[in-house]
């Protein structure tokens, strides 16, 4: 029975990923600050079906894996690989067969997986461990979503049916026996392929097909990584005052009263401000322009706003968009609206398109609505700035 069977996960990330680009291999690189071996290493873990996991890495590396992998469930052992990654799977099955450094009892079933797909699913694993238990040999694959040709001596050759063909992914499964014999005989051949099932059928043992999952996509170059993302929240209330101006958005708003503040007290920036910076976690605007330096006495939103996105810039950070609501009785902002979203817009580097400002009351309700003062929140998505290669 399925249940009886023991399921090894063998990550194979001994690769030193020179098509990415980057300076460590594409494997360590964080996504949304963690490393895309570890998401990978654990989404096998959270597997039930999972016994053990396995990862192999380049002798170079093999303690920064360690280190990294520290404390994820089910870990048995981190082997050193190969000069390909079929002598890294190679070395990897050989380590589980003697149940890893703790002497485990071996597995029935290896999954093996990519360290580069960091987005596999516990729901994948699980359809791939079910049928390699029951048949042997198993590919997740994926229907062909574009056209595909093929082209001969620089012209377009074919044009072949898409419908027949798949993307193939991992995690692959097999059983142990199967896998190892495999590997074996191609070992003894001197035949090299670019995944398991390969391998496998070249035996001429049935391997069958699963369904695979289009979000389980393998990181090979730079463009594949998904773009990294924050999302930050601010609020900003001030007093109306005698004797002020009324700034909105880097805008002055004609009325008989303005907002009381160390600066010019432009509730809507403030509550921009605050959203950028604590999107990433760097306080917030008392923190960096404190109403005790007389330096800011006075000074305007939108000098304060561009010292806060070159702040986030400094960090690697951009706005993607944002938005505001002011909330106030009165004056009627509806006719300014546009000019806040361009004068905030200038100062940020994006399209007017990208800030919204608008405008509510609190039907009469609280300090706003008796005319005390102003408020305004605001909620901002950063991105991440991709490096520009020299």
């Amino acid at each position: 029975m399925y249940e009886q069977k023991r399921v090894a996960a063998l990550i194979v990330a001994a690769g030193a990923g020179h098509r990415f680009g980057a300076g460590l291999p594409k494997q360590y690189l964080k996504i949304d600050g963690v490393p895309m071996l570890k998401m990978a290493a654990e989404a096998c873990a959270e597997s039930p079906s999972v016994d053990d996991v396995y990862v192999v890495a380049s002798a170079s590396h093999i303690g920064v894996c360690r280190e990294m992998l520290t404390g994820t469930e089910k870990l048995r052992g981190v082997v050193i690989g190969g000069d390909t990654r079929q002598q890294s799977v190679r070395n990897g099955l050989t380590a589980l067969a003697q149940g890893g450094a703790d002497a485990f009892p071996v597995a029935d079933v290896v999954l093996i997986h990519d360290g580069a797909r960091p987005f596999v699913s516990v729901a994948l694993i699980e359809r791939v461990a079910a049928l390699a238990a029951r048949t042997g040999a198993v590919v997740p694959c994926v229907p062909v979503k574009d056209t595909i040709c093929t082209v001969s001596d620089g012209l377009l050759a074919d044009v072949p049916d898409r419908s027949l063909f798949r993307f193939v992914q991992t995690p692959q499964g097999f059983a142990r026996g199967i896998i190892t014999a495999a590997h074996e005989r191609a070992e003894r051949e001197n035949f090299a392929a670019t995944d398991d099932g390969t391998l496998v059928k070249r035996m001429g043992v049935a391997v069958y097909p699963v369904e695979g999952d289009y979000g389980n996509r393998k990181i090979t170059i730079a463009a594949d990584l998904p773009e990294e993302t924050r999302i930050g929240g601010g609020f900003d209330v001030h007093a109306f005052a005698e004797g002020r101006k009324l700034m909105l958005g880097g805008v002055e708003i004609p009325h008989d009263r303005g907002l009381l503040g160390h600066s010019d007290a432009d509730v809507v920036i403030h509550a921009l401000m605050d959203a950028m910076l604590g999107a990433l976690s760097l306080g917030d605007i008392g923190t960096h322009f404190p109403d005790t330096d007389e330096a800011y006495r006075g000074a305007s939103g939108l000098r304060l706003l561009r010292a806060a996105n070159e702040l986030i810039g400094r960090e690697g950070w951009a706005v993607g968009n944002a938005d505001m609501t002011v909330i106030a009785e009165k004056p009627r902002l509806a006719p300014y609206t546009k000019a806040m979203e361009n004068s905030v817009a200038e100062i940020l580097g994006v399209p007017a398109r990208c800030i919204s400002v608008k405008a509510t009351t609190t039907e009469g309700l609280g300090f706003t609505g008796r005319g005390e003062g102003m408020g305004a929140q605001a909620v901002v998505l950063l991105k991440k700035r991709k490096e520009k290669k020299a």
